[in-house]
């Protein structure tokens, strides 16, 4: 995973497409589903009040469009695969909790100004190849003296190191910058002029029978785990194979059965300037 700033314009657009593809691949709804908690904490960060309109941005399956209708506010979960968005409204149906979910791309979100009280995104946003042109999407749909909450991988975290070996593998696109910058203040300050921000880390535990039980789910189902394997030779795929268990096995804790893989994020509350 290249940290650099581009040096040449990449094409985003095309870029993006593959992307979309990538995330639509396997189903990380099975993986999304386990991240939960993430969603939880992120609402309580931002203090989310009863009635607030809530907006989550690249939501994935839901976790945070969940918290936010389990805290009674008004949520539209937003994702640009139709097949990720329908598993967050079933979850939302059987949980017999009001919420709204709509195609969108992050970088061009299909709302007026300041319509959200509270815009959120846990590990989606991050992920947009024209970081600039999300996060001000964010901003400008956010009211002034509301809240955009964010939970995003650090570089160094386990998740981020993951991004890192299957970049050595699959080398990404060239001038795109790095979605784990997003785990760092000093680019959220770039992403995010004139407003305050505060952030925290926190550590997500990935929960496993094995290091085995965690390739084999995340190969299956994990879209940018899932096509790497599917793009690389035998050969190479036993080699990424055994590079994901060494860095498990660097990363693990080991005091106990089962897996416990922890990773580092960066829990984020902007609060975007109020009009003078």
């Amino acid at each position: 995973m290249n940290l650099s700033t581009p040096s040449s314009p990449p094409d985003l657009s095309a870029i993006k497409q593959k992307q979309q593809a990538n995330w639509a691949s396997g189903d990380y709804a099975v993986i999304g589903t386990t991240l939960q908690i993430v969603g939880e904490q992120l609402c309580e960060a931002v203090d989310l009040r009863g009635g607030e309109k809530v907006l989550d941005v690249a939501g994935g399956n839901g976790n945070a469009s969940l918290a936010a209708a389990r805290r009674f506010a008004e949520v539209t979960c937003t994702d640009y695969v139709p097949a990720l968005l329908e598993r967050a409204r079933l979850r939302a149906e059987a949980d017999h909790l009001p919420m709204q979910v709509q195609t969108a791309d992050a970088e061009a979100l299909p709302f007026p100004d300041a319509s959200f009280d509270v815009v959120l995104s846990t590990f989606g946003v991050m992920f947009t190849p024209d970081q600039e042109k999300a996060a001000a999407e964010m901003a400008r749909v956010c009211r002034p003296g509301g809240r955009i909450g964010l939970a995003n991988w650090t570089p160094g975290s386990f998740v981020g190191q993951l991004f890192q070996l299957l970049g050595r593998f699959l080398p990404p696109p060239a001038g795109v910058r790095s979605p784990a910058l997003w785990g760092t203040e000093a680019r959220l300050n770039e992403l995010f002029p004139r407003a305050t921000i505060t952030s925290a880390t926190r550590r997500f535990n990935f929960r496993y029978r094995s290091a085995e039980h965690w390739i084999e789910v995340f190969r299956a189902y994990y879209g940018p785990v899932h096509k790497a394997f599917l793009a690389l030779d035998a050969e190479k795929q036993a080699a990424l194979e055994e590079g994901i268990g060494e860095l498990i096995a660097r990363c693990q804790l080991d005091d106990g059965p089962g897996l416990v893989l922890p990773s580092e994020y960066l829990e984020v509350v902007v609060r975007p300037a109020r009009m003078s």
